[in-house]
């Protein structure tokens, strides 16, 4: 099983003068001890679970531009980008971007979008839920054609007079893509539809068994492989360094399901501590798991 480190709450010790030398510090030991991913949250504010507005927040793709050039293995991405962000077109130059300046280890997260706050607050439009992942379907379906040779794209929402861009990913056919949260309606049919990973939040495991019958089911109806697609889950269910062989007989529960990877967030008290040592104690026994 591989193992991602996201950087969900950023309230770390030291402020803001601080954050980007912890961060890059973060980063490098991932980089260095073997975790194969790193993402941050994609959110104008923080959530409320983390202190709502009041509590540090940075730009999703500034970050990992930062970050791109702090590391030289390590994968890079949004857990995961909304879809009301950005526009689609500029989203899949953004990427692309990164997967060049990066040397092609960007990731691709994305998904409906539903912090209303933030967009309420920043004055960012905010479509129902319907409209929302329409919005997703098309965006899906435009990045993946901008990362294969471009065109154009006339959709309900969008319309793409010349989607062109120079340079492509270096990747080829583009970043993966992972669709991000459970609905078993939409969300895991779009993911069988067009995506190369889906994130489910961590749940027991009769929960993520279910989520993945899902998963399968809709695979079957648009005739797509199912182990085609990466299954991977995002928090845990205690802490990692407090009991390792426990977490890790917990995580050989998940990997019996099919699942492939975890992501994990660095302790607030000392961020760089804690992923060195998830480096030195987690990483080489993780990877022993679902092999």
């Amino acid at each position: 099983m591989l193992l991602g480190v996201h950087c969900a709450n950023l309230s770390w010790p030291g402020g803001p003068e601080a954050l980007g030398k912890t961060l890059a510090g973060v980063a490098r030991a991932a980089d260095e001890g073997g975790f194969t991913t790193l993402t941050m949250m994609d959110h104008y504010f923080q959530m409320e679970h983390l202190g709502g507005p009041a509590e540090p927040r940075l730009e999703g793709y500034t970050s990992l531009g930062f970050l791109a050039g702090q590391t030289t293995r390590i994968e890079l991405g949004l857990l995961v980008t909304g879809v009301t962000y950005r526009h689609p077109g500029l989203l899949a130059k953004i990427v692309a971007t990164l997967d060049v300046l990066s040397g092609g280890r960007a990731m691709f997260g994305i998904g409906a979008a539903w912090y209303e706050r933030e967009h309420l607050g920043l004055g960012v439009p905010f479509p129902p839920t319907a409209e929302r992942f329409e919005r997703l379907e098309e965006t899906l379906q435009i990045v993946r054609r901008a990362w294969n040779g471009g065109g154009s794209y006339d959709g309900t929402h969008f319309h793409l007079e010349e989607l062109t861009l120079v340079p492509q990913p270096l990747r080829p056919g583009g970043p993966r893509v992972m669709v991000g949260d459970t609905g078993e309606r939409k969300t895991l049919r779009l993911v069988a539809q067009y995506a190369d990973a889906c994130n489910l939040f961590l749940a027991p495991p009769d929960e993520i068994r279910h989520k993945l019958d899902v998963l399968r089911r809709h695979c079957d109806d648009v005739g797509r492989d199912y182990d085609e697609i990466a299954k991977t889950v995002v928090g845990t269910l205690n802490r990692p360094l407090d009991d390792v062989d426990g977490w890790l007989s917990s995580m050989q529960s998940y990997a019996d399901l099919g699942i492939t990877q975890v992501w994990v967030g660095p302790d607030g008290d000392d961020p760089v501590g804690w992923t060195e040592q998830m480096a030195e104690k987690v990483v080489p026994r993780l990877a022993g798991i679902g092999t």
